[in-house]
């Protein structure tokens, strides 16, 4: 047998992470400037209540044992239970699960869900690993966080390179340890398992109602408009369909191989089948080929970056020509672009609220796991519906009076919910 340590995150990856963290406490800095909180308040909600770093050993298909490193960091637990997704990625850092987790904790507050935000991570490609392989990480990683999870404590999801699968492996250890079935140590698990209709299209969806609104509020028709989505995953695959069936011309898409363009708009269907067949957006037929950074600066009406963190800079922020950004990933937009993309006219809705569908219907979930009842596909849509543009009006509200961002506007509106929950329950002991 032998043992191998697994490759840690790499350099630029971590580099990517550190910057997340700096963008996330940044953000934080800036709401609480305005705020005009004291130095200890400010400690308080810059610091993450728990970290945990674990060994996850694996043994491989062919009798060698590897050992990863995972996360878990949960960022606040005022409002409630700590949320937040599961990730497998080889550019998982404690950095980008902590910024990950202070994001959740403004985007549960600001969405009024009572949770808290949490993260977790284990730094591994998921490409390079058998299904059974994958279950086996996932079950020892989940027993070395056993002590920090639960229904009452933190809730793990799916994230990039985890799905429903994921959860119901995650769940059984769970309750095997317990000695007994618990179905909302989970959310965005199987249905047959005590999951939720609509849960695995609830953030495309979310992003898609968002996108939608803030178009009619620029004034502009949806079936007059084009848009360019990178990323063609969980999110940005569904977001993609359901901008297309509300008229918008879908004319660029990016993956992690490559990405394509179509200046008529892309046969959306005809791409599904293509990826389900290759694995990618590349080399399908009815497109040509693009360069992924250039995805990005195209001449669109609406930029959906629903990939990763950190991919608006202050470097090609400049050159965006979109009207309306809508982030479907967490982060994708730094500090310094934010600013100049503000100074170009560019409304930017931040991921805070534009991808808070996926954690909506996670707590809608969790009370139809713990009541044991169950609603319709029906229920579940029109309630997101409602959570999301009830947010939205919100936010635009408080942004025009404040005469703000829509994030300034967003990330001050959850600091503050925030912080009262500390202020009110005081402090222990």
């Amino acid at each position: 047998m032998t043992i191998i340590q697994a490759a840690p995150a790499t350099t630029d990856a971590r580099d990517r992470g550190a910057q997340a963290w700096a963008n996330a406490q940044r953000q934080l800095t800036d709401a609480v400037e305005i705020l005009e909180y004291t130095d200890g308040l400010h400690q308080l909600l810059a610091t993450p209540r728990r970290e945990l770093t674990v060994s996850v050993p694996l043994r491989r298909d062919n009798g060698d044992v590897e050992v990863l490193t995972g996360y878990r960091v949960q960022h606040n637990f005022s409002r409630g239970p700590a949320k937040g997704g599961l990730r497998f990625s080889p550019d998982v850092s404690l950095d980008e699960v902590r910024a990950l987790s202070m994001w959740m904790t403004w985007k549960c507050a600001l969405l009024d869900v009572p949770y808290g935000g949490a993260k977790g991570g284990i730094t591994i490609d998921p490409r390079r690993y058998s299904t059974r392989e994958l279950e086996r990480v996932t079950r020892r990683y989940t027993s070395e966080i056993l002590p920090l999870i639960g229904p009452e404590r933190d809730i793990p999801a799916p994230d990039i390179g985890t799905d429903e699968r994921t959860m119901a492996w995650m769940m059984d250890t769970y309750s095997v340890n317990v000695g007994y079935t618990v179905p909302s140590v989970v959310t965005g698990k199987p249905v047959s398992i005590g999951g939720s209709l609509g849960r695995a299209s609830a953030t495309s969806k979310g992003v898609a109602y968002i996108a939608i609104a803030a178009l009619e509020h620029l004034g502009l028709r949806p079936e007059r408009c084009s848009a360019a989505i990178q990323g063609f995953g969980k999110v940005g695959a569904g977001a993609a369909e359901l901008l297309a069936e509300a008229g918008v011309k879908i004319r660029a898409i990016s993956d992690q191989y490559g990405a394509i363009y179509a200046n008529e708009g892309i046969d959306l269907p005809a791409l599904v089948e293509h990826v389900n067949l290759t694995g990618t957006v590349v080399g399908f037929a009815k497109s040509d080929p693009l360069d992924p950074p250039s995805l990005l600066e195209l001449d669109v009406d609406v930029l959906v970056p629903a990939a990763v963190e950190g991919v608006l800079t202050a470097t090609n922020a400049p050159r965006v020509r979109a009207k309306l950004i809508v982030e479907g990933a967490n982060g994708p937009t730094t500090a310094a672009a934010d600013q100049i993309l503000n100074e170009l006219g560019v409304l930017v809705v931040p991921d805070i609220l534009a991808n808070a569908g996926g954690v909506i219907v996670s707590y809608f979930e969790w009370v139809q796991g713990n009541q044991s009842y169950w609603w319709t596909a029906a229920e579940v849509d029109e309630r997101l519906k409602q959570r999301m543009l009830s947010a939205w009006d919100s936010l635009l509200r408080a942004s025009t009076l404040a005469g703000r961002s829509l994030r300034s506007a967003a990330t001050i509106a959850a600091v503050q919910r925030v912080a009262d929950a500390h202020l009110i329950r005081g402090m222990y002991p």
